[in-house]
């Protein structure tokens, strides 16, 4: 389980390899100087959590395993395009291959 540490002082546990997908969208979206919300569904309660990320916020991406992956470059088109949207980047499931 890896997990995205952000400014603010809490941490997120995300599975290493949705971890490594969403780093390559944030990454990208912060490169070109982009803010814009993250949400996901709360392992615990139910509920759901949404974070507001620009370019100069400390984030810090750590991987129980060695964080390296074959990215599914399908899942992170649907990722980059949720970015895109006003709601921001949404963490979903990865897509099954066809």
């Amino acid at each position: 389980m890896g997990k995205l540490q952000c400014g603010c002082a809490f941490e997120v546990d995300f599975d290493d390899r949705l971890l490594a997908h969403l780093q390559a969208v944030i990454g990208d979206k912060l490169r070109r100087g982009e803010s814009f919300f993250l949400t996901w569904h709360d392992e615990v309660g139910g509920g759901i959590s949404t974070v507001w990320l620009e370019r100069g916020a400390p984030l810090a991406f750590r991987y129980r395993g060695s964080g390296v992956t074959d990215l599914n470059y399908e899942w992170v088109r649907i990722l980059a395009e949720s970015a895109d949207s006003p709601q921001g980047l949404r963490v979903t499931e990865e897509p099954r291959s066809s």
